[in-house]
């Protein structure tokens, strides 16, 4: 059977040239809407590329709206789309009416220098103005309403109003957190979280436990408190329970630190006969279980909540920061009832209270129904940014949830991570390597942390993958030139 086999323009990148050749067999008729592109093997042998080559042509294709990729079926051609704005449109570029009198030039000279760095560090929520446009909608919300004024100019008790907590309850109920209201404190954002529960149930001196790799934000508020802080081993299940509990045998720490659902950075997910394991530990030898749940992963990627397992014992740390917007520093602190007196006094003497103003913007963009789209849009956003750079370092050892805003990268033998780190900075990629999050004093692995959803664009993102796979191929001596 014959397959549909373009034409590549060989003045372009491979994968951006099958997306061109999609748009212009689209104007000419010759791919009709409805018609199933080739699976990506075959056509990447009629080619001759790599497949991951075509998952990339594909996945820009469907960036630009051309097609549309089914799972189990294939990717298919979009129906109604305009052949005169598809016959405009130019991968790698932006169109403007003025392309010939220069102003093409000056569009596509100002994108360039925006993608002349490229900062992958920070574990961001991907942009898209509707973070903007809600948080406009939300705060006029709030300026029509005398009410809710009136709450944002008075002082709040430290949990937040009755009638805040559960409409929180209830959307963190949608996103697959079951939590009743009357548990749940607000903070200023999931690091407060932390620092509110470390400062009130450890006292100088306790052990905390945590995964060999962590969040940095966890390593710098325990040192600030004078805790004494433990390493226990992680693997593809997440943290070593076994190694835990010989652990336990020797020091019982005070509170055991996790990532349940996904291991910053690693990515590891802690399986569930493990879960098991750990709150059986912590009953047997009395220990607090603080679990991170502020890097968002739908419901369908996630495992039972330890706080689930064990309420009794078991604190919950959420925040809007990777949802709706980092600069909203609002998190909820899912707390044992027992507790609430005793975090709500920390609470207190932090910063009495979290400003009415956040809660009141939270609260209005939820009640605006805006904020599910955008967590739909997301979740898509992140996994097609995930499949990208798959196909773009497939050649290396990753790990990753599919929803995940992060990419786990193990160098190659012989291969140094700050050598690297240094080599694409000078490039204009920023990345982090391992020992931000290491615990201890081992040595840590020779590894990369990317984190994809930083990046302005899917464009800006496919650019900073393509420096980074240059470089991993490049030989030592040339890595700091530029190519």
């Amino acid at each position: 059977m014959t397959i549909w086999v373009p034409t590549l323009d060989p003045t372009m990148p491979r994968y951006r040239a099958l997306a061109d050749a999609i748009r212009l067999d689209i104007v000419s008729g010759q791919l009709q809407a409805g018609t199933r592109l080739p699976p990506q093997r075959r056509l990447a042998d009629a080619l001759g590329v790599t497949v991951g080559t075509v998952t990339r042509g594909y996945a820009e294709a469907e960036r630009h709206g051309l097609v549309t990729a089914r799972i189990g079926s294939g990717t298919y051609i979009n129906g109604g789309i305009s052949a005169q704005r598809v016959s405009t449109e130019s991968f790698g570029h932006v169109f403007c009416a003025g392309a010939a009198t220069g102003m093409f030039a000056d569009v596509k000279g100002a994108i360039e220098a925006s993608l002349d760095t490229i900062d992958l560090t920070m574990s961001l929520p991907p942009p898209h103005p509707a973070r903007q446009q809600g948080m406009a909608d939300a705060l006029t919300s709030i300026s029509q309403s005398q009410e809710a004024l009136l709450h944002c100019v008075d002082y709040q008790n430290a949990f937040g109003r009755d009638s805040q907590r559960r409409l929180l309850a209830n959307w963190m109920g949608e996103l697959g957190m079951p939590v009743a209201a009357e548990e749940l404190m607000l903070t200023q954002g999931g690091q407060n979280g932390i620092t509110l529960a470390l400062s009130a149930l450890l006292a100088p001196g306790e052990a905390l436990v945590a995964g060999a790799l962590t969040y940095p934000g966890l390593i710098s508020a325990s040192t600030e408190r004078g805790l004494k802080l433990l390493r226990v081993p992680l693997d593809e299940e997440g943290m070593d329970i076994e190694a835990l509990a010989r652990l336990c045998r020797q020091q019982v720490p005070r509170m055991v630190y996790v990532m349940a659902e996904q291991n910053n950075p690693g990515g590891a997910q802690l399986s569930h006969a493990r879960r098991e394991a750990l709150v059986a530990l912590a009953r047997q030898y009395d220990f607090w279980i603080l679990e991170d749940g502020v890097q968002y992963l739908p419901p369908e990627e996630c495992g039972t909540q330890l706080y689930q397992l064990a309420p009794e014992r078991t604190l919950y740390v959420f925040s809007t920061s990777k949802i709706l917007a980092g600069g909203l520093r609002l998190g909820v602190l899912r707390i044992p009832p027992a507790l609430l007196p005793r975090l709500g006094a920390t609470l207190r003497s932090h910063s009495w209270m979290v400003a009415p103003l956040l809660v009141e913007t939270v609260c209005a963009w939820l009640t605006s129904g805006n904020a599910a789209p955008l967590i739909t849009w997301q979740v898509e956003e992140v996994r097609a940014r995930q499949r990208l750079a798959r196909s773009v370092l497939d050649e290396w050892s990753l790990s990753s949830r599919p929803s995940s805003f992060d990419l786990w990268l193990a160098l190659p033998e012989g291969q140094r991570s700050q050598a690297m780190v240094e080599s694409l900075a000078a490039r204009g990629v920023h990345v982090t390597s391992a020992e931000p999050f290491c615990v201890g004093n081992e040595p840590p692995p020779q590894a990369l942390r990317l984190c994809l959803s930083a990046a302005a664009s899917r464009e800006a993102l496919a650019n900073a993958l393509e420096i980074v796979r240059e470089v991993l191929l490049a030989p030592p001596a040339l890595r700091c030139m530029t190519l």
